[in-house]
């Protein structure tokens, strides 16, 4: 199965439809939300790196344990490896992210005084930690809204809906940025997450009862 190409619409004409796009999107997602389970911007930063290539649900599985165990940078800083590798396992890539997290967390205690940073930049310095990662903690933990988090759904979205001809994460922020107010930064990424969950999935998207199938030149096109 493969999808059909679609044409990008002009600038005037995304900022106008896109506007239309998160206002269905919020009468269909009124519970739209991060699904990450966290208390503090350090279990957010560890999901999120936790996250990557895996779902969100075996994330919380994971981390209802884990957080309970590692409380502080101090605990991830200090852990042993292969531990917190076996701890980790099943979120995939366990033994990647395991080194990505040790080593963040004995950078937030050498550099930020064991506090998770408040800046882009400052993210961008830890392992494990693209914009996606970044624009997450910062919107979720700190309420700071720098940018749009691209993960595979959004990614996908944007392309199905004509937001954006690029594949790459960062270009596709960047034209979405471009067209979304900044007001609505932070919500799109949520509303578009949980509607690619729900109806727009990868394989079989639910075209049929979407509500923004007169919107999207990609409905009834999945052969």
């Amino acid at each position: 199965m493969k999808e059909k190409s679609k044409p990008v619409d002009t600038e005037r004409g995304n900022k106008t439809r896109v506007l239309r796009i998160i206002e269905l999107l919020e009468k269909e997602h009124s519970d739209a939300k991060i699904a990450l389970d966290y208390t503090n911007p350090l279990e957010l930063l560890v999901a999120t790196i936790l996250s990557a290539q895996c779902t969100d649900r075996r994330v919380n599985t994971v981390t209802k344990v884990l957080f309970k165990k590692y409380r502080k940078a101090e605990d991830y800083a200090y852990a042993d490896l292969e531990e917190l590798e076996e701890d980790i396992r099943s979120t995939g890539f366990y033994r990647n992210k395991a080194r990505n997290v040790k080593k963040c967390c004995q950078i937030l205690i050498a550099e930020f005084n064991s506090q998770v940073p408040k800046t882009m930049e400052e993210l961008l310095e830890l392992p494990g930690v693209a914009r996606k990662t970044a624009n997450i903690v910062l919107s979720n933990a700190y309420g700071v809204v720098e940018g749009i988090a691209v993960d595979t759904h959004v990614r996908r979205l944007a392309g199905r809906l004509g937001l954006s001809e690029h594949e790459n994460p960062n270009k596709i922020e960047g034209d979405l940025m471009e067209i979304v107010p900044k007001t609505r930064w932070k919500r799109i990424t949520d509303l578009l997450i949980f509607h690619g969950r729900r109806i727009c999935a990868a394989r079989k998207p639910k075209c049929e009862i979407c509500v923004l199938n007169k919107l999207c030149s990609f409905a009834f096109t999945f052969d």
